[in-house]
């Protein structure tokens, strides 16, 4: 059965990421798929969960708490990017891409953006999937720590988010770097709370078989964000900018610690 599941979700995933690549030709922009990222993860959660409620299988519990979970953070995620993004031009990374590869951009940026993203969603996703195929009755107490991780995760992403949206809109801040609140912690608080996000999602697969192959998913998650298409790609613009380079010599990167550890 967790085989199906697997297959399944992988089928869902190629077609929404195909159907998403198809959309960026059309718009000639590939920005979309940062929007649609987080909207992939609730339309493979709810297929998952709607067949439980159509089988009339067990959907309480934590298999709905997780659906829920899953949908949220999706939900605040692309409606983020969406506002965000909403009115600009094709993103720098995605911009730059399609500049270095030229007349080749269309057949690259199908598996190298569209489809490789939707392998690490498969990766990520993973969790929710084996929750969905647990048979454990009851409340455990990997639910309630996972639940915990979770809300932290959850108002770190969204309170860092907000900060900074703020600190944006000020136009006295214009070209400055963000050091107040949860920034002053952590270079990328949004970043740690996302990544906190998966593994408080882990720890409820916990109670499902094999549950702990679902460890790939925060392990997934928190390497892209800290050293391949998170923390790099955006400090990198950065690099050599006086303000920001004081910032990095007393703020941690990732996981929030007293600017004093390194001072």
């Amino acid at each position: 059965m967790t085989r199906d599941y697997f297959l399944l979700a992988a089928l869902i995933i190629l077609a929404y990421m195909s159907l998403i690549y198809l959309l960026s030709l059309i718009k000639k922009n590939a920005s979309i798929v940062d929007i649609a990222w987080g909207a992939g993860f609730i339309l493979v959660i709810l297929t998952f969960y709607s067949r439980l409620l159509v089988n009339h299988e067990s959907a309480g519990g934590r298999k709905f708490l997780t659906a829920i979970m899953i949908t949220i953070w999706g939900l605040r995620l692309s409606w983020h990017i969406y506002k965000r993004n909403k009115g600009k031009p094709e993103d720098y990374r995605y911009a730059a891409w399609r500049q270095k590869w030229g007349r080749n951009f269309a057949l690259r940026s199908y598996f190298q953006i569209f489809l490789l993203q939707g392998f690490f969603m498969f990766l990520i996703i993973l969790p929710g999937l084996l929750i969905m195929t647990s048979q454990k009755p009851g409340w455990s107490f990997y639910d309630s720590l996972g639940l915990l991780v979770w809300l932290i995760g959850f108002l770190f992403e969204a309170k860092a988010d907000d900060q900074l949206k703020k600190f944006k809109q000020n136009p006295e801040n214009k070209g400055k770097i963000m050091r107040g609140g949860l920034w002053r912690y952590s270079r990328h608080p949004n970043y740690f709370g996302e990544s906190l996000m998966w593994w408080g999602i882990f720890i409820i697969a916990l109670n499902a078989p094999s549950g702990w192959l679902g460890i790939i998913s925060p392990l997934t998650i928190t390497f892209l964000l800290v050293k391949v298409s998170g923390v790099p790609l955006l400090e990198k613009k950065y690099q050599g900018n006086p303000e920001f380079e004081a910032y990095k010599k007393v703020t941690s990167a990732f996981f929030p610690l007293p600017p004093k550890k390194f001072s």
